[in-house]
């Protein structure tokens, strides 16, 4: 995550802030300038092109500091959830804010990365909408089908979320990581086309076997022996279309943790992007990084911030990943 600072006061702000507890100013977030933004007391910002923008109405809601095009409407980062708890869900709607925190942290590092982000409002067919479920009255299942990526609320509660952890036997879990995953099979299903799918296929194997065989082999035998030396994570050998969401939630985790150690001074811009091939910030940049980034959590008495070792063959993934930034959509 970037670094922001009060336009007014010059006050260290963070991606969240809707008022500087500095100079007390009202914020806003313009995504266009990638910048917070004051904003008057109705909630107003008037850009350099002398375009007005409002504060998002789900202030309130979910805490979106986003602006949007006219006063009283939601943002375009908003438009994106297509489905959300009813308002007398008392339960999922304080889980529902954690998620689009989630959700706008994940947009703001596609845009950053130059991802196209094109909601389901604008392409019915190929765009993106997020369904962000309650599971206190129904069974929620996290996953991605035809561009809506479907979150289980309750993944935002602490102790819902290590008891799964500890149960599958995974040493990561967090709101964002899911969001990442998943938004990995979204733009996999919409960048990886042409002559990109063989390439693909020499990576992560053919996308093509049955998920549901793959699934229902990875769970009744786990990973295959050997697997460290291939992949991130155990849950990525389950399948390719899995090996390419767990690589692709890989880079933009090292990608947006390099950005925030850059703009708190932990490392120089020439540092961290001193370097034409991802796989090399990986190696010379992200790994010892992420050994000093270990080393302070276990000062602290936590678990590894970074619990995974990258084999050589994940770093050619990892590649392949970084690659496909700024591609447009096939067909758009």
């Amino acid at each position: 995550m970037q670094s922001f600072a009060c336009r007014v006061c010059g006050q260290t702000l963070h991606f969240e802030n809707s008022r500087c507890v500095s100079c007390g100013t009202r914020l806003g977030y313009a995504r266009a300038e990638r910048a917070i933004v004051p904003v008057d007391a109705k909630g107003r910002y008037v850009d350099a092109q002398e375009r007005e923008w409002w504060v998002c109405r789900n202030l309130g809601l979910s805490g979106c500091t986003w602006l949007a095009t006219a006063d009283g409407a939601q943002c375009a980062g908003c438009d994106l959830t297509r489905t959300r708890p009813n308002d007398s869900d008392a339960v999922g709607l304080a889980q529902f804010w954690s998620a689009e925190r989630a959700k706008r942290h994940l947009v703001h590092e596609l845009d950053g990365l130059g991802f196209p982000v094109v909601s389901k409002h604008e392409d019915p067919v190929d765009g993106l909408a997020f369904d962000l479920l309650s599971s206190v009255a129904e069974q929620v299942t996290i996953g991605h089908a035809d561009g809506v990526i479907t979150i289980d609320l309750a993944e935002s509660d602490a102790s819902h979320r290590e008891r799964l952890r500890a149960q599958l036997d995974e040493p990561y879990r967090t709101m964002l990581g899911h969001f990442r995953h998943e938004s990995g099979h979204y733009y996999e299903w919409q960048l990886v086309r042409g002559d990109l799918v063989e390439r693909a296929r020499e990576l992560f194997g053919d996308e093509t076997a049955s998920y549901q065989d793959a699934l229902a082999r990875h769970y009744e035998q786990g990973p295959p022996p050997g697997w460290e030396a291939s992949y991130i994570s155990a849950y990525a050998t389950m399948h390719p279309f899995e090996d390419f969401a767990e690589t692709w939630a890989h880079h933009l985790h090292i990608r947006d943790t390099i950005e925030t150690a850059t703009a708190y001074g932990l490392l120089t811009r020439s540092e961290a992007t001193g370097s034409e091939r991802f796989s090399e910030v990986v190696t010379g940049v992200w790994g010892p990084l992420s050994v000093a980034l270990n080393a302070i959590n276990r000062s602290m008495g936590h678990d590894d911030l970074y619990p995974f070792v990258i084999p050589r063959a994940v770093l050619d993934k990892l590649d392949f990943v970084a690659s496909l930034g700024g591609r447009e959509r096939a067909g758009a």
